[in-house]
């Protein structure tokens, strides 16, 4: 089993089902591809289907899109329990993990994943602060419901799919609440997490579609080291 992810530092998408993979203990291997440079585009669009990342190769199987990805993972492993036992709590697991896939534009527009980065002060809060909130009410609910550390009070992919938000609020020191702060320390302190991470700060590779000083204009493109 293959998954083809992008750059680990920017690729939120990627990032939510390798740590599925990783946390849950099921062997695969990953392939970088590249999400800058010359020809970027036409090896993706020869890799994957829908000429984005990240997409499991299983055998003769391919499976492109993240959600698709964490389900077939589901269905090959039910007894992982990568959704919560529990029907109702899966079925909310899974409301949580749509509601990530398709909201929460403007964040993932003013505040890209950026894990080698710190940039506190960088994001104008107040373009970004219907999607707080809404993290705040739906994060508070089911952490209060839960009792934590995690949404469903185990690691399932709900939090896979909130990792990168997590991300965003560390590097960019945005204004969360106490219980919202001690989730992102839980997804932070995640084994399979802190190995990406770490992954993530070796590489050498700049995209500068995903850099913030390039996008509000402090630096020029091509400039970051």
């Amino acid at each position: 089993m293959k998954l083809l992810i992008g750059n680990r530092n920017y690729s939120s998408w990627s990032m939510r089902p390798w740590l599925v993979l990783a946390h849950f203990g099921i062997p695969f291997e990953d392939e970088v591809l590249q999400l800058s440079g010359d020809g970027w585009r036409d090896v993706l669009a020869r890799r994957s289907p829908t000429g984005k990342v990240p997409v499991l190769i299983d055998g003769d199987l391919v499976v492109p899109e993240t959600i698709a990805i964490i389900e077939y993972l589901a269905d090959l492993h039910p007894e992982l329990r990568i959704w919560p036992e529990d029907i109702s709590q899966r079925a909310q697991a899974r409301a949580a993990a749509a509601e990530m896939h398709s909201a929460f534009q403007s964040i993932r527009s003013h505040a890209p994943m950026n894990l080698r980065g710190s940039h506190p002060g960088r994001v104008n809060v107040d373009t970004i602060a219907k999607d707080l909130h809404r993290i705040e009410t739906l994060w508070g609910g089911l952490l209060t419901q839960s009792g934590g550390p995690f949404l469903f009070g185990e690691f399932t992919a709900a939090d896979a799919m909130f990792a990168p938000v997590a991300s965003r609020i560390r590097t960019y020191a945005l204004p969360v609440s106490d219980l919202a702060a001690a989730y992102v320390e839980a997804i932070y302190s995640l084994p399979a997490f802190q190995e990406w991470l770490a992954m993530a700060r070796k590489e050498p590779w700049v995209v500068d579609d995903d850099e913030i000083d390039v996008i509000q204009g402090r630096v020029a493109p091509g400039t970051l080291a």
